[in-house]
């Protein structure tokens, strides 16, 4: 695929994401301004290396990758940049009612969050899942039921349920 064709597939697929993009970057940032740093971040990656793409099929799960480790990585700048927690400083934009659960959300490991999310905020199938993080279907399916019912247990604890 030529660089320009790859460049206007990734435009495409990000203004139809875009929303997603920012959903998925706001659960692990937390408000929205380093949200749309991480979107925009993400954006300028994907269209500069759009070319490296080979099969059209991954482009969603590419971008969605580069988004999370974008997130991921800020995370980590962050931390090492402030020891305290600067979302308490700054205030928070957060616009979810269920605070609970994204707070029970953050006691979860890193596939198990990535899988609870893509399936329930982003409404990717398990099998999407599977190819996304080059796992295999069942391996996808019992870390969803398991972490489910941590967060389950997670929430119950803290007497929300």
């Amino acid at each position: 695929m030529d660089y320009r064709t790859a460049r206007e597939k990734m435009e495409a697929l990000i203004l139809s994401s875009y929303e997603s993009m920012y959903r998925m970057a706001f659960l692990y940032m937390k408000n929205e301004a380093d949200a749309m740093d991480v979107v925009q971040d993400s954006v300028e990656k994907a269209l500069k290396n759009a070319d490296r793409i080979r099969d059209d099929s991954y482009m969603k799960t590419w971008l969605f990758r580069i988004v999370i480790n974008t997130a991921i990585d800020e995370q980590r700048r962050q931390q090492k940049t402030a020891p305290f927690d600067s979302a308490v400083i700054e205030g928070r934009e957060d616009q979810y009612r269920d605070l609970d659960t994204l707070k029970a959300l953050e006691k979860l490991e890193e596939d198990e969050k990535q899988i609870i999310l893509l399936r329930y905020c982003e409404d990717w199938k398990l099998d999407e899942i599977a190819s996304y993080l080059q796992k295999n279907l069942s391996t996808v399916k019992s870390t969803l039921y398991r972490s489910l019912r941590k967060l389950r247990n997670e929430i119950e604890k803290e007497g929300c349920i």
